[in-house]
């Protein structure tokens, strides 16, 4: 099972665990983050802490979903699945290139297993990941925008990061950006149905795929 696979991984000797990772639910939303926070391992379950309650507090408000409601819904993933450790400067590492290509292997079988329609990079280090695109965040939030990610077409939609130590979702223009985002999500199809049961069909999809995938590794 890749999860089994991904809580087995030591490949970055930097990397502190231990691994990080949302249950295994079948959904057609992804979101993905940067990684795991000093916290999250304790918990043992992504956004556990302070940047958690901003994310889901967002959703609350423009979705009406609360926090047990997303997690149940939303397969939560990251570029990173351990803590990288402390900066300089005293904030949370960023995994370097070499720590995130190890990990794509377990994204590109999450995305190969999930087929998601919707994508949900969460700040720049994803947004990256998933777009490609190394420029300023308004660029991208607030729009929603194909892409083709580990063979998978799905639209994208942006979120900057619900870091505390960020002040760019609290100012213009990234306070109306982040509403517009937020408000895209809400009412992307693949959003709504992953609330409301009417993926039924892609679940059945996405378990088939998971069988298979699961064969394929043992």
């Amino acid at each position: 099972m890749l999860h089994r696979q991904l809580e087995a991984c030591t490949a970055c000797p930097a990397m502190i665990g231990p691994v990080v990772h949302g249950p295994p639910i079948v959904t057609p939303v992804l979101l993905v983050g940067q990684a795991p926070g000093p916290r999250e391992g304790g918990f043992g379950r992504p956004f556990a802490w302070t940047a958690g309650k901003t994310l889901f507090r967002w959703f609350e408000a423009a979705a009406g979903r609360s926090e047990q409601e997303f997690r149940d819904s939303v397969y939560m993933s990251a570029v990173a699945r351990c803590f990288p450790g402390k900066a300089g400067g005293g904030g949370d590492r960023k995994p370097d290139r070499d720590e995130m290509a190890r990990c794509q292997q377990f994204l590109a079988g999450e995305v190969d297993i999930l087929q998601p329609r919707l994508v949900i990079p969460v700040g720049g280090v994803a947004i990256e990941q998933v777009l490609g695109h190394k420029g300023p965040l308004v660029e991208v939030i607030g729009e929603a925008r194909r892409v083709r990610w580990h063979g998978v077409e799905a639209d994208a939609i942006c979120l900057p990061h619900p870091s505390g130590a960020s002040t760019w979702h609290r100012v213009e223009p990234g306070r109306t950006l982040l509403a517009r985002a937020l408000a895209l999500i809400a009412r992307h199809p693949a959003f709504v149905a992953a609330f409301t049961g009417r993926a039924e069909t892609a679940c059945a999809a996405a378990s088939d795929r998971t069988d298979r995938h699961m064969s394929e590794r043992t």
